[in-house]
């Protein structure tokens, strides 16, 4: 499907880096809430912040720019993204 309602999108990203006690995850909900996506962003025990979100391509793009750009509070040194089609099996986006 083209035109105006691209076919969503489920974006899974590992974030590396100084990620967690710093306000990654509200910051990252934030702007996913902004973009209109659903899902989550949870603390993982090796250190890093596991991202899923939902809706458009575009707009999923665009939060792994957030992602990467630098903006972010602490420090992200590596976003490992990977794609799949939506599922439909999430809502809002939680901080996990």
């Amino acid at each position: 499907m083209t035109g105006a309602h691209p076919e969503p999108a489920r974006l899974s990203a590992w974030v590396h880096g100084y990620v967690q006690g710093v306000g990654f995850r509200w910051w990252t909900r934030s702007r996913s809430l902004a973009l209109g996506l659903v899902g989550y962003a949870a603390n993982s025990r090796d250190g890093r912040v596991h991202v899923v979100a939902e809706g458009p391509r575009p707009a999923c793009e665009k939060l792994l720019d957030l992602l990467r750009s630098g903006d972010t509070p602490g420090r992200v040194d590596l976003v490992v993204e990977s794609w799949e089609p939506a599922r439909g099996d999430l809502s809002g986006f939680e901080e996990r």
